[in-house]
């Protein structure tokens, strides 16, 4: 995979992709790549301008591209369930699913409809009610593959399992690295459970490393700013940038996960230069925190108990 960019990615005509935040930043260039290269891809994002959007600018870089716009809400587990419903009634399959959406949330504890803690809810707890919930037409796929969107922050998380929703304590950082490390070993569990199964199901997790995308400038939408939400707003806006790679780059992980022959099952890729913060897609490292099976396991029991969703 040395040296892996988009222009690898093999020709994804037939293919059926769904990709959740696909209205901006990794999410629409993971779009926009695999809708280039022959996909049939499905945005699902809850901001339906910016969904229908990007439709437009991918069918203007390729007129007669196969994109279409879906409205989704991963914050609230009902809409996530009649969204699935509703996609498996209409049949057929779906070959990819990528698991991207997510905020970075700020100095003020906010919650989802269903009364869980807000960055959990989106990025772990919607994403897990839809991968159960697709999972019927996943099957039906002679290849499926599901690409979860972890971070190099997931070494950091932790769980407190008597405050999962982290009512006491809480401080913005401290759900994102817990949500991110539920990402990783979301998708780790979820190969381990179909390798059981004898399933053919591949279950990836990508990072993008350091990347220049709209989540900082979206934290703005979920509250009142306090200083240190502005200070690391400036962080997003201005330091990142020296540091990162454009959101085209960002998204190379998840491409090639969502499409090179070699993605393996159970495999976590990010960027390989500057300690993994930008750079061609490769092998990215799995912290200890994304290595405890145990945690792993005990996150699945809990996360169905949570959702009221079994699946595997």
């Amino acid at each position: 995979m040395q040296g892996w960019s988009e222009t690898d990615i093999p020709d994804l005509s037939g293919k059926r992709v769904l990709i959740t935040g696909g209205a901006s930043g990794i999410g629409y260039e993971a779009a926009r790549a695999l809708a280039l290269h022959g996909a049939h891809v499905l945005i699902a994002d809850r901001n339906e301008q910016g969904g229908r959007d990007a439709v437009a600018r991918i069918q203007a870089l390729k007129p007669g591209a196969s994109v279409e716009f879906r409205a989704l809400d991963l914050s609230s587990l009902e809409s996530v369930r009649q969204f699935a419903t509703s996609l498996v009634a209409e049949g057929g399959k779906l070959d990819i699913l990528i698991n991207n959406a997510g905020i970075q949330p700020i100095s003020e504890r906010r919650e989802s409809a269903d009364g869980f803690e807000l960055t959990f809810a989106i990025g772990h707890l919607g994403h897990f009610v839809l991968t159960a919930g697709l999972w019927p037409l996943l099957l039906a796929a002679s290849e499926p593959r599901i690409v979860t969107v972890s971070s190099m922050v997931h070494g950091r998380g932790t769980f407190d399992w008597d405050d999962l929703q982290i009512t006491k304590g809480y401080a913005a950082q401290r759900p994102y690295n817990q949500t991110k490390l539920a990402n990783l070993l979301f998708a780790r569990e979820l190969q381990r459970r179909v390798d059981l199964s004898g399933g053919k199901v591949k279950s990836i997790a990508v990072h993008p490393g350091v990347a220049q995308t709209s989540i900082g400038s979206n934290r703005k939408q979920l509250g009142k700013f306090r200083l240190g939400d502005h200070l690391i707003s400036v962080i997003l806006r201005f330091v990142m940038p020296y540091l990162g790679q454009p959101a085209s780059a960002g998204a190379l992980p998840t491409m090639y996960a969502a499409s090179a022959p070699d993605a393996q099952g159970g495999g976590f890729y990010g960027p390989q230069g500057g300690g993994e913060m930008k750079g061609p897609p490769g092998s990215a490292k799995i912290k200890p925190a994304g290595q405890d099976m145990a945690v792993a396991r005990k996150l699945w029991d809990v996360t169905e108990e949570l959702t009221g969703v079994t699946f595997l």
